[in-house]
């Protein structure tokens, strides 16, 4: 067996680079003919099944929770770098588990878009910027089939047998395994995660057609995707067009957003600050020789943000502790940033493991603050209830008990102050808007709560939304105070 390995070895040394270069690009070249792909400049697909919505788990390192796909439509055009997603998703779960902004009523309507390096979803008439969604939507765009292809050509890709190996621009790893018909048959790659730093992602393609009035090129009908080791989309494909995308311009108010640097404070009480200024907020509570802060969301440079006009509001006091509300993607994405300055996270026992995991977890794709700052994480936990004082100020955490939301789910309770923080549980909806029928069972739940607990409560500070009076809670679920 050595004698074989250092023979192999032997040869590849003696190859010129050059003849290696020729040979993948003509093992490409193979590839582009069996899928017809030298022809295909854009491209659209429609189907329905089943997804999985990653990070929203209703147990911590269990399975993403799932949704009907109606109609999915995919749109890519591989010469402006475009890729659009027209979905409209039903609810799939009963009761709803886990997040994704359950319960869904009725048809629910999702538009996301890429273009370039930027990101955003189509809410009505409005673009909302995603930024944290580019390196995702470029992994999606360019491991379709057809994309693997082009991008493998553009990226200087080597082919070994039956497999394709290259890196996006972004550093993303991407490894093709073709079929014997020399078709696009897998697709592996890791993408960055503001929560567990390299994130495994598997598509698999089956059932290859031609495309009805176009030449040779052929396309899949069935599409399968892996995102962290768990069942994120099974889609039928039932019509494929080709070279018919629309352009996709950049809206004005996307190009010029900064949502994650933007932070805006507002103090609600001695020491107390709702720290806000895009889709999530966080609270600032100041102690006698210390900071804590609750909820760290989205990724780094939205907790870096925070960070910086935390300390402004107490310099000379150290962040000692970060309360995460619970384990959802979305509201622990800027955990590793924390930990990267030195700070203590907080949660629930039942996701101390696995913050512990993926808090250690490498982030060599693009290295994050925690990455370069080569700490160590350090997590404690509640179980029902936890108290923290400085013998002035009192903090309570309290487990949200029985919400299908998140196991995870805690809340923060200033009793002197009479303050309620939570995440998910209950977002305020805009001023004079009708409450939903029936109510959404996770926001009668914390009302639930909020009871069993005695809990006094006169204003509570959503990690979503606005400061509202808790009355606020019993008018959207029906309920007399």
């Amino acid at each position: 067996m050595r004698t074989t390995l250092a023979l192999i070895a032997g040869l590849l040394l003696l190859t010129p680079p050059g003849a290696l270069a020729q040979d993948s690009r003509a093992a490409l070249e193979t590839v582009a003919r069996a899928l017809g792909a030298d022809g295909v400049k854009s491209l659209e697909y429609t189907g329905s099944g089943v997804h999985f919505l990653p990070g929203q788990s209703q147990t911590p390192g269990q399975r993403w929770p799932r949704f009907n796909l109606k109609t999915f439509t995919r749109t890519v055009n591989y010469e402006t770098g475009t890729l659009r997603d027209d979905r409209v998703q039903t609810q799939a779960e009963d009761p709803p588990r886990g997040g994704g902004v359950q319960p869904v009523r009725g048809d629910q309507r999702q538009i996301f878009v890429l273009s370039g390096e930027h990101a955003w979803n189509v809410v009505g008439d409005a673009a909302v910027p995603t930024p944290i969604a580019v390196a995702d939507r470029q992994m999606q765009l360019w491991t379709t089939p057809h994309g693997v292809v082009k991008a493998a050509f553009a990226n200087n890709a080597t082919v070994q047998g039956r497999l394709i190996s290259f890196k996006l621009p972004n550093g993303v790893p991407v490894k093709a395994t073709t079929n014997a018909a020399g078709l696009i048959e897998k697709v592996e790659a890791t993408i960055p995660s503001p929560v567990v730093g390299d994130m495994p992602v598997e598509v698999t393609y089956l059932e290859y057609r031609d495309v009805a009035g176009f030449g040779a090129a052929k396309f899949p009908m069935k599409i399968r995707q892996s995102v962290g080791g768990f069942p994120a989309l099974d889609l039928d494909v039932t019509s494929v067009r080709t070279n018919t995308a629309p352009d996709l311009p950049v809206p004005d108010s996307v190009r010029q957003a900064k949502p994650y640097s933007v932070v805006t404070t507002q103090m609600v009480a001695d020491g107390v600050w709702f720290v806000s200024g895009g889709s999530h907020n966080s609270v600032a509570i100041e102690m006698s020789d210390h900071l804590i802060v609750v909820e760290a969301p989205l990724n780094d440079e939205r907790s870096l943000a925070v960070i910086s006009e935390v300390r402004s509001l107490a310099p000379s006091k150290p962040i000692r502790y970060v309360v995460a509300s619970h384990h959802h993607f979305d509201h622990s994405g800027g955990l590793r940033a924390y930990v990267g300055e030195g700070v203590t996270v907080m949660t629930h026992d039942s996701a101390r493991a696995y913050f512990e995991r993926v808090l250690a977890a490498p982030a060599t794709v693009q290295p994050d603050h925690l990455a370069k700052s080569g700490r160590k994480p350090t997590v404690e936990s509640v179980r029902d209830r936890r108290v923290l004082t400085d013998g002035g100020r009192i903090i309570e955490l309290h487990r949200i008990g029985g919400n299908l939301h998140a196991d995870s789910m805690l809340m923060v309770y200033l009793p002197k102050e009479r303050l309620l923080i939570q995440a998910d549980a209950f977002t305020p909806p805009p001023a004079n808007t009708p409450p939903p029928t029936p109510p959404s069972p996770f926001s009668v739940n914390l009302a639930d709560n909020i009871s069993r607990l005695g809990l006094n409560v006169d204003r509570l500070l959503p990690l979503h939304g606005r400061v509202v009076p808790l009355a606020e809670l019993h008018r959207v679920i029906g309920r007399s105070p």
